[in-house]
Order: structure tokens, then C-alpha cells, then sequence
């Protein structure tokens, strides 16, 4: 069946399986590397994406679901001047370590500053929720996502 969506701000046009997950369409008929599979249950946000501007679980939506609808992924984002903060932080911050989590957990901490810009630690930890990372043991992670709130909006 095809579908037509836009991704990161491009409309597109693909032909897809009904069955087929938006990550594996995303992965194998679009090239875009970014969104990891990971557990393909919803559990580890490696496949993190935004549809309408939500955090999304990518394992878990069937491709055609998102006829019609925006997609972003972390490369449409990559001029955002809230997303070269956020990517700063988690650099400077030591929040990247292998980078498997990297993309899911930045959008999630995207969304959540886009929309809250002065989170408490316990929002912070809220926002990421449902994003798992094995290397770092998310104190860093936390840390990051707090200098960019400084970053945004210093006070």
C-alpha cells in the first residue's frame, strides 16, 4: 500500500506493507539510520521519534498509521537551536557514551524542554521515562538535560 506522510518537513511518498512497523520502514525504505531497533516492544525508546511533534515509540506504530501526519526524526531537527543545546549538554556532559539510546533519549528531553522549559529534576526523569540507557546510569543524562534548561533559558 502507499502511504504519504512528511518527514522532518520533506513530503514523501512510500510503498509499504500494511503489517510493516514505522521503524522498520523508516530503517529499511527511507535509509534514516538514526531511529534504532531495539527492544520492538516499546520498552527501550531507541526507536524514539516525534509524530505531531509526540514522542513516539516507533516499534510500536504500523507504517501506515502515519499517513497524513508529521514525522521527525533527530536529522529534522538538526538546525533547531534547542536541539544544538540539548546536543551540547549531553556532550559536554559525558551522556554520550556508546550512543544507541543517543537519538531517542534527545528527542524525548527535546519534547519535554519544547514544552516545558524549566523541568524540575523530577520532570526531567518523567520526560526521558520509557528511554533506556546501559551505559551512562542516566545521572548524566539528568545533568545534561539540566544544563541545556540553562543553556535556553538562563536565569
Amino acid at each position: 500500500m502507499e502511504i504519504s506522510f512528511e518527514l522532518n518537513g520533506e513530503p514523501v511518498t512510500v510503498t509499504v506493507e500494511p503489517y510493516m512497523s514505522l521503524v522498520d520502514m523508516l530503517r529499511a525504505e527511507m535509509d534514516v539510520k538514526s531511529v534504532k531497533k531495539g527492544c520492538e516492544q516499546g520498552e527501550c525508546g531507541a526507536c524514539t521519534l516525534l509524530i505531531d511533534g509526540a514522542p513516539v515509540t516507533s516499534c510500536l506504530v504500523l507504517a501506515p498509521q502515519v499517513e497524513g501526519r508529521h514525522v521527525t526524526t533527530i536529522e529534522g531537527l538538526e538546525k533547531n537551536s534547542l536541539m544544538i543545546d540539548l546536543r551540547e549538554a549531553f556532550i559536554e556532559n559525558g551522556a554520550v557514551q556508546c550512543g544507541f539510546c543517543t537519538p531517542g533519549m534527545l528527542l524525548s528531553a527535546y519534547a519535554l524542554l519544547r514544552d516545558n522549559p524549566h523541568p524540575s529534576m523530577e520532570e526531567v526523569k518523567m520526560g526521558i521515562e520509557g528511554n533506556i540507557c546501559r551505559c551512562t546510569g542516566f545521572t548524566k543524562i539528568i545533568e545534561a538535560i539540566l544544563d541545556a534548561v540553562e543553556r535556553i533559558a538562563p536565569e
